[in-house]
């Protein structure tokens, strides 16, 4: 499929959020997914994911989460930058989070290429703990959260009460992707989340990759598990052809 990229802006109140916007080429009503980063920032791995979904018929936008704090960022898959990343990350509030993908929302449905009757998000690294989040809006149909830590821990900018207790605000389906080699999600945690899901009536299904470990989906990071991603594309494929 012939696609069509740009550099966009989405406005939220005061705040313009730099994004990365993919869509397929001609005319038409197209579902759409807001793609949320790892800490490393709307680099080419999440512009290659906005990239890949609207080859696959999907409108993708990618909005800059550190907008406030650090506009542009983008940093390289080292230990530099996951600490730049993470300094960014600490400085994220769960309120603005949400008021962000919220906007990422309705700037695709303002656009007359979009199907209106809701969108999908999909996240890596922290952006899938924000896509959990963002799960809580009743707009989100659809949520692919891949390796979100601390999602059973904590919630962005305020520490307790975890995220995951927010779960019975979920009305959409959620696939939750994980390796079970990830360090910085115990098994146990991965625990926790399916047992929120299954006990709140939430469309889910929990996806556990052996020899696979955090950022296993990420071709750009020495973690790369290439059957593992192929497996949890595929799955995400599902999960949006059915309920987008």
């Amino acid at each position: 499929m012939t696609i069509s990229t740009a550099a966009v802006h989405v406005p939220n109140n005061n705040l313009i959020i730099d994004a990365y916007l993919a869509e397929p080429a001609g005319e038409g009503a197209f579902p759409a997914v807001v793609v949320i980063q790892e800490v490393f920032g709307v680099n080419a791995h999440i512009r290659d994911v906005c990239d890949r979904l609207a080859n696959a018929g999907y409108i993708a936008l990618a909005p800059a989460i550190y907008q406030r704090n650090a506009p542009g960022f983008e940093v390289a898959y080292n230990e530099a930058g996951l600490k730049e990343g993470r300094k960014y990350k600490e400085m994220t509030d769960a309120d603005e989070l949400l008021s962000d993908v919220a906007a990422a929302i309705a700037f695709l449905k303002a656009r007359p290429n979009v199907k209106p009757d809701g969108v999908g998000t999909i996240g890596f690294c922290f952006g899938g703990h924000v896509v959990y989040l963002a799960a809580t809006l009743p707009e989100v149909k659809a949520t692919a959260s891949f390796y979100g830590a601390g999602i059973t821990t904590m919630t962005p900018g305020a520490g307790e009460p975890p995220t995951l207790t927010r779960t019975r605000q979920i009305d959409g389906a959620l696939y939750g992707f994980f390796g079970n080699e990830d360090q910085l999600i115990p098994n146990g945690q991965v625990d926790e989340i399916e047992a929120a899901l299954k006990a709140n009536g939430v469309d889910y299904k929990v996806f556990r990759y052996d020899d696979a470990g955090h950022g296993f989906f990420c071709d750009g990071r020495s973690a790369y598990v290439e059957v593992a991603a192929q497996d949890a594309w595929q799955q995400v494929q599902e999960l949006f052809g059915r309920c987008l």
